[in-house]
């Protein structure tokens, strides 16, 4: 469970709210970590000072934030529980639904990023994970003949650098770059930005990835670095000259008003 959050105006918090942030505190102190059980209502009412309303808001709060499950019955309780992937990565594309995040944001940081993974795991990869990255290269091994195959090979062809990403020892890391390849999926989405076919995207990105494959397997981190850079800049230029054929609109004649 994430530390306490030091906020400047802890007034403007409610109750609950304050209960809630001094639980996590508590918690963290204890070093109590998923599963373990939290104390009983009772005991929550007596050590916080709190109505007991105030309590089971505050339990719904951290509820909310996935940082407790509560569990009825025989053995039941309020017990620590870990945030899933899952549901970090859906709270935090929930803040930036409403950034209007471009092409460019999305490839600055997976150009400092994805290379530094990769020289990372040169060498390091069993056959096994080299074949899971194959596999997902199989995706998209032929052009697409319809814009739905075109989606489709878009969304996997960023789930091999999702997929490499979790192969990395560091969870800020793996967790950076899985994010990141699951907003540019869902920008690709939304926007219809694989509704025009671009077939020197395809081309260019099949073949740095299989450049990186050999790389990683002969465990050249300076070559598996350098593949993957110009892999983002080249992916960079082609994704943004996508974007604006698909968003430019011109006005038609008509009055001026």
């Amino acid at each position: 469970m994430p530390p306490a959050i030091t906020r400047s105006n802890p007034e403007r918090l409610s109750r609950p709210q304050q209960v809630a942030e001094a639980i996590k505190s508590w918690v963290m102190e204890n070093g109590w970590g998923p599963g373990d059980r939290l104390p009983s209502e009772t005991e929550l009412i007596g050590r916080f000072g709190m109505a007991k309303g105030t309590i089971r808001e505050a339990i719904r709060i951290l509820e909310a934030q996935g940082l407790v499950k509560s569990r009825t019955g025989p053995g039941g309780g309020v017990f620590v529980h870990q945030v899933s992937e899952e549901r970090a990565t859906a709270l935090l594309g929930n803040y930036f639904y409403f950034q209007d995040l471009t092409i460019d944001d999305v490839y600055q940081i997976r150009t400092v990023l994805e290379p530094e993974l990769a020289a990372s795991l040169a060498g390091k990869l069993c056959e096994a994970q080299l074949l899971a990255l194959q596999d997902v290269m199989t995706c998209y091994a032929e052009p697409a003949r319809s814009a739905q195959e075109e989606r489709e090979q878009h969304i996997a062809s960023l789930r091999f650098h999702a997929v490499l990403a979790e192969m990395s020892g560091n969870p800020l890391l793996r967790f950076l770059i899985r994010f990141i390849a699951n907003m540019l999926a869902e920008i690709t989405v939304s926007r219809k930005l694989y509704s025009q076919p671009n077939q020197e995207l395809w081309s260019s990105g099949l073949d740095y990835q299989s450049r990186l494959l050999d790389a990683l397997r002969s465990g050249d981190s300076a070559a598996a670095r350098t593949i993957l850079a110009e892999h983002m800049q080249n992916a960079h230029r082609l994704m943004r000259l996508q974007e604006t054929a698909l968003t430019q609109r011109f006005l038609r004649e008509g009055k001026i008003i």
